[in-house]
């Protein structure tokens, strides 16, 4: 079956399935703000429901933690640092913290929302853009799926962020690396999209001053509050943890320990809060991930600077889409070549294919399929079986591995995107190119 005709078969089962009034109203700008809420709302009420049990859940456990004992080291009796991650990140776990450790997980749901609200906002033009609502629905959709993974971590605040910079895009490249050096400093993956920003603009200069002046920001914050020293840490912190249970590489280790070969084994990190696997081989394998991940970013980088240029000898590159293409090549690199495959990494993938659907419906359909898929096999390890999976489950690790091999093709359709790109054979030029979204 084609791409034409599967997604045509799609489009005929929406239309058996949802009335076409209902399908008229809903993608309206009334439409999405109604799924807006109701699905906000779901989130709310639950996060509601568990503070007034005094309560967290997932990783706001232990960010609660971290903010009662004022971010200090020595104030914590066990798990890892609250400097695993870079110091902006910090900042919500205080705001969420302000009124003590009972309402926090609410208000950090709260901020959350409200950072949604403004992504799809933007996303959509505040309304004015209708071809863009159904870009909108399916971000709803995929944070709807991904859930908790999403809502209980600080990868949330992050991808909404990231989708604003990525509407701002090549339009105005100053506010988009602002954007983009403020989520980096909450948590690193954004630096992946920044990347890419600087390789595709025409004025760098704007996005390394826009990271320079970002950076001189929390420079100043942090020697304000006396946590200089501790600025840079988590670039230290994970450098010495195993290969996780999750990761795309630890794949043909987890079927080991599942089928019980050798001394493969799965076992709990506590320090970092992690399960891990190990048998034959993962020391070594671990020790490589990191160069192997930073070889994969140069080579994302080197690719989408030969499109741009091999584009523009060729009659012209729509530098929106190589930005576009060359975010999702580079944040899936990120994690497909990552020792750490922690199931909330999905989320990072969700904004470039979002602003993606807005720029070229057609040729981001493909990705944003995927993206689901990736996404309902992602909740069914996490938070659903994650114990089985644990366990050495042969369902759950079939699952997984499906999941693992779904990201590597999604890895291999973005070089070919780029790819496609710089060539100029069949990647279609839309409306519209470069203007701000």
């Amino acid at each position: 079956m084609s791409t034409d005709s599967f997604f045509s078969a799609l489009t005929r089962f929406r239309h058996r399935v949802l009335p076409a009034s209902w399908e008229a109203k809903l993608n309206t700008p009334k439409g999405l703000l109604a799924a807006f809420c109701v699905v906000h709302l779901v989130f709310l009420v639950f996060a509601l429901t568990i503070s007034l049990h005094g309560e967290a859940f997932s990783d706001t456990f232990i960010y609660r933690e971290w903010t009662s004992a004022g971010f200090r080291d020595e104030n914590l009796s066990s798990g890892p640092s609250p400097w695993v991650y870079p110091i902006l990140a910090l900042i919500p776990m205080a705001i969420a913290g302000l009124a003590g450790p009972g309402p926090f997980f609410f208000l950090w749901v709260v901020m959350i929302t409200v950072l949604d609200g403004v992504a799809i906002a933007k996303l959509t033009g505040w309304g004015r853009r209708r071809e863009a609502i159904p870009a909108a629905w399916w971000w709803l959709v995929f944070v709807f799926i991904m859930g908790w993974l999403g809502f209980a971590r600080v990868d949330g605040f992050t991808a909404p962020i990231v989708l604003i910079a990525l509407a701002y895009g090549v339009s105005n490249p100053f506010i988009a690396s602002t954007l983009l050096s403020v989520a980096t400093w909450m948590k690193v993956w954004p630096a992946a999209v920044l990347l890419s920003l600087f390789t595709v603009v025409k004025e760098r200069t704007r996005v390394v001053a826009a990271g320079i002046l970002t950076s001189a920001v929390v420079i100043a914050l942090a020697a304000a509050v006396g946590a200089l020293p501790k600025l840079l840490n988590f670039l230290t912190q994970q450098g010495d943890r195993g290969m996780q249970l999750e990761a795309t590489f630890t794949t043909p280790w987890l079927w080991l320990s599942v089928l019980h070969v050798g001394d493969a084994r799965m076992y709990m990190n506590t320090d970092i809060n992690s399960v891990q696997v190990d048998g034959p081989g993962t020391p070594f394998m671990s020790q490589l991930m990191q160069p192997l991940l930073v070889l994969a970013a140069l080579v994302v980088a080197a690719l989408i600077f030969w499109a741009l240029h091999n584009g523009k000898r060729s009659g012209g590159a729509d530098r929106t889409e190589l930005l576009l293409a060359g975010s999702l090549t580079m944040a899936t690199a990120f994690v497909v070549f990552n020792k750490v495959g922690s199931p909330q990494f999905m989320v990072w993938l969700a904004p470039a294919v979002a602003v993606g659907l807005v720029h070229s419906r057609r040729e981001w359909r493909v990705p944003a399929a995927m993206l689901i898929a990736i996404a309902v096999a992602t909740y069914f390890i996490y938070p659903l079986f994650y114990d089985a999976l644990s366990h050495n489950n042969p369902w759950m690790a079939l699952v997984l591995t499906v999941r693992n091999a779904l990201l590597v093709v999604l890895f291999c359709w973005s070089v070919r995107r780029l790819y496609l790109l710089g060539k100029k054979t069949t990647a279609n030029e839309p409306a519209g190119v470069g203007k701000e979204i």
